[in-house]
């Protein structure tokens, strides 16, 4: 029998937290964005549609804006961000698989931050995929020209109090990468001090 110091210890599998958090919160970011084209027309990159759905008046709306770029909107519009964002997120995959053998992504935190950064880069690539052939002046084009058009649907609109500061719209895929990336900073931090305590 196993000391129980050591079964703890024991490092959560890949299945596993991509059952438990990467596919529920990829199904997720999916069903929110295809009610979001069902529901609203596009917005040609537009930043402020003129359709919206208010939730908290002056703070909180739900529209769509198709961002070809990246975070915070950078490149949106440009003839080169659908191509290079097209293969960033398969680089960001490559990396992810190398730090998991590697147990970069330590601890019960650091698996839940793989998972979370999984489903960013998953729901965010499909739409790259898969959303310019289902514009309507897309279809029969070419899958070169289809994958260009390629676009990740942003309907997450915030106003923030006190500062009156509009922030950029994003949907559930980029705030999985977000809290990732909040987990991994606050892990490290923590590792960190409890190693200079050890010293």
């Amino acid at each position: 029998m196993r000391p129980v110091a050591e079964t703890e210890k024991k490092e959560w599998g890949f299945v596993p937290v991509f059952l438990a958090v990467t596919l529920p919160l990829y199904i997720l970011d999916q069903i929110t964005k295809f009610w979001v084209i069902g529901r609203f027309p596009p917005p040609w990159n537009d930043p402020d549609p003129p359709e919206k759905i208010t939730v908290i008046e002056g703070y909180f709306n739900i529209i769509r804006v198709h961002n070809q770029g990246v975070a915070f909107g950078f490149g949106n519009g440009s003839t080169w961000a659908p191509v290079v964002f097209l293969i960033v997120p398969l680089i960001a995959l490559t990396l992810i698989t190398v730090g998991w053998r590697k147990n970069f992504f330590a601890g019960a935190w650091g698996r839940i931050a793989a998972g979370l950064l999984l489903c960013g880069i998953l729901g965010n690539l499909t739409d790259r995929l898969v959303q310019g052939s289902l514009l309507e002046e897309m279809k029969g084009a070419p899958l070169w020209d289809r994958l260009r058009e390629g676009y990740v649907v942003d309907f997450l609109d915030f106003t923030i109090p006190f500062f009156n500061y509009r922030w950029p719209s994003f949907n559930v895929a980029d705030s999985c990468i977000c809290v990732a990336a909040a987990l991994l900073f606050f892990t490290g931090l923590k590792a960190d001090l409890k190693q200079a305590k050890g010293s």
